[in-house]
């Protein structure tokens, strides 16, 4: 970590996350039409927006600056992979790490990890289908687009609610802050596919104002003291590959994760590379 890195981390772990979160929520969901569409301009100048991707391209027709930021994207701006046993990237974003799981460790940075049982909420049971198996980080930054979609066709069989700390999640905070994705507020849904058990772990971060799935609702706020989970054993919800499962109302970082010899990315699939909703990322091993 080099002395700017220190000085852009340190102060985070002093803040209020919780409650600067609060505020933006407040903020991102206000529907003064002066400020969310000068917040709007803001970021698409800033961040290069592409509107034309948008089925909604007038700002003024967005309610707030949330609604325009989980901004829904024409039919076919994103193609959905169609080849056989192809896994589908979730989201817009680039790859932060992507490997194996290593005696149920997660590589996070240069000398960081994390385990696969803190990652799910504490729970051996939960992470052990995942041990020794693949894992993959996407980073989703303010000009990504904002909903997440399914890898994979997989049937819902649990939801957890991890409480936890609102670090940001950008490359220095990553490089910086042991732990990050296991100590950061988060979502995990398990699911059942062809491919076995596979995770998605919706991380929070500073700012962001909540988390959603499309079988729930909003998940957090409020936030929890303790882990809160959900099973659905009773007509459990099946989400096809491609389809919409949930988004982040401001950005942040989804995880993917795998059993033991059940998938295998492709070799272009690695840090730093910016990737698309729904192109092949990898494939299931049958």
């Amino acid at each position: 970590m080099n002395i700017k890195e220190t000085f852009t981390t340190l102060p985070q772990y002093v803040l209020p996350h919780h409650a600067l979160s609060k505020t933006m929520s407040i903020l991102t969901h206000a529907e003064n039409r002066i400020w969310k569409n000068l917040f709007i301009k803001q970021i698409i100048r800033h961040y290069g927006v592409n509107m034309e991707e948008a089925v909604e391209q007038e700002i003024n027709a967005y309610k707030s600056f949330n609604h325009f930021f989980t901004r829904e994207l024409k039919p076919g701006a994103r193609p959905l992979t169609t080849k056989s046993n192809a896994i589908a990237c979730p989201a817009d974003g680039t790859v932060s790490q992507a490997g194996d799981i290593t005696d149920g460790r997660i590589f996070q940075a240069k000398g960081k990890s994390f385990t696969t049982i803190d990652l799910l909420g504490g729970s051996p049971e939960r992470a052990e289908p995942f041990n020794n198996g693949l894992f993959a980080t996407i980073y989703l930054a303010p000009k990504d687009y904002h909903r997440l979609h399914m890898p994979l066709t997989g049937t819902l069989r649990e939801m957890v609610h991890i409480p936890g700390r609102l670090f940001s999640v950008n490359s220095a905070t990553t490089r910086s802050v042991p732990g990050l994705f296991a100590r950061n507020e988060r979502v995990a849904a398990i699911f059942d596919t062809d491919s076995g058990p596979m995770a998605l772990v919706l991380v929070g971060a500073i700012f962001v104002s909540s988390i959603e799935t499309v079988w729930h609702g909003v998940v957090t706020p409020p936030s929890m003291t303790s882990v809160q989970n959900w099973h659905y054993q009773a007509n459990p919800p099946t989400l096809q590959i491609g389809e919409e499962m949930g988004r982040f109302n401001m950005g942040s970082t989804v995880i993917i994760l795998f059993g033991k010899g059940k998938a295998k990315w492709d070799s272009e699939f690695k840090s730093h590379k910016v990737v698309r909703l729904g192109e092949m990322i990898g494939n299931i091993i049958a």
